[in-house]
């Protein structure tokens, strides 16, 4: 989740143009190579236990490495020497972002440690296997938009952010935070949790963005906004939710309820007090993170 959350923090010392940012996070998924397919690569692993592995994904909030150590898929030494063969995703956008001339490598050498000092990151391959970690860039992101929030909702966000990455796509931006009372809104689905806590989650987005967000999820090709693509993005949002409601029962012993996902008729979402919306932005579009608790 480095890459993202850089992203973000450039963009929040005014270092890059949104337009500049991107493009060059949309080379992404094209120059990060994922576990899966290095352990293929290595031999490590069949691709039918690499497909087993992501299908779990769906069912526990686990990462790639701790399901195929638990499956015996993977040794410990050959997870570690797959997580060191991987390189560092923002590293990655640093270098796309040098080479467009975004950047020059002094700037970029600047910004990397001031990142790398500010969320207290440590060596990459020791960090990926540390789910504190990426917590923290989480807990650093609301604080440094001086936007109070509470652990559950930082729990929320967290694991929605690293499932975008596992079923949509590593290659976005979430952008500034913002307090808000009511949404203006296109296609919006929002679903209710409910039990000692209570929360109402939505995402939104135009039509157009639905079609490419329900195509990457549903891993099909959708050319229109239809009953099919609003079931994709249903059954995202059921899908994350079912997960979190999981970790809380596990974690916290905290029991929830997920009403079903239900379209918001618009065109405004009212919220509360304790209402706020996160634009996340994909190459091809913008999805809206609501959460209200």
């Amino acid at each position: 989740m480095y890459a993202q959350f850089f992203g973000g923090y450039l963009l929040s010392k005014e270092a890059v143009t949104p337009e500049q940012l991107t493009s060059a996070i949309s080379h992404l998924s094209d120059t990060h190579i994922k576990l899966g397919t290095l352990a293929m690569h290595k031999g490590y692993m069949t691709a039918s236990e690499v497909d087993e592995v992501c299908f779990l994904q769906t069912r526990e909030d686990k990462r790639f490495g701790e399901i195929a150590l638990e499956r015996c898929y993977l040794f410990e030494d050959q997870l570690e020497d797959l997580l060191v063969s991987q390189t560092p995703d923002y590293l990655v956008l640093g270098q796309t972002l040098v080479d467009m001339g975004a950047l020059t490598n002094a700037e970029l050498e600047s910004l990397m440690y001031d990142y790398q000092t500010d969320n207290e990151l440590q060596d990459y391959s020791e960090a990926m296997a540390d789910n504190t970690t990426t917590a923290r860039l989480v807990e650093n992101f609301f604080e440094m938009h001086q936007l109070p929030v509470n652990n559950y909702a930082l729990t929320y966000v967290n694991l929605l952010f690293n499932n975008l990455i596992r079923f949509v796509g590593e290659d976005f931006t979430p952008m500034d935070p913002t307090k808000i009372e009511e949404l203006e809104v296109n296609y919006c689905i929002s679903q209710r949790l409910s039990g000692v806590a209570k929360f109402t989650t939505a995402l939104d987005m135009t039509p157009d963005v639905a079609v490419s967000f329900a195509s990457r999820y549903a891993k099909m090709d959708f050319d229109a906004f239809d009953e099919y693509v609003q079931a994709s993005l249903e059954d995202f949002l059921n899908l994350h939710n079912g997960l979190f409601s999981v970790n809380m029962s596990n974690n916290c012993s905290v029991e929830l309820n997920l009403d079903p996902p239900m379209h918001e008729e618009g065109p405004i979402m009212k919220l509360n007090e304790t209402g706020f919306v996160i634009p996340v932005v994909y190459p091809f579009g913008t999805i809206y993170i609501v959460f209200e608790f």
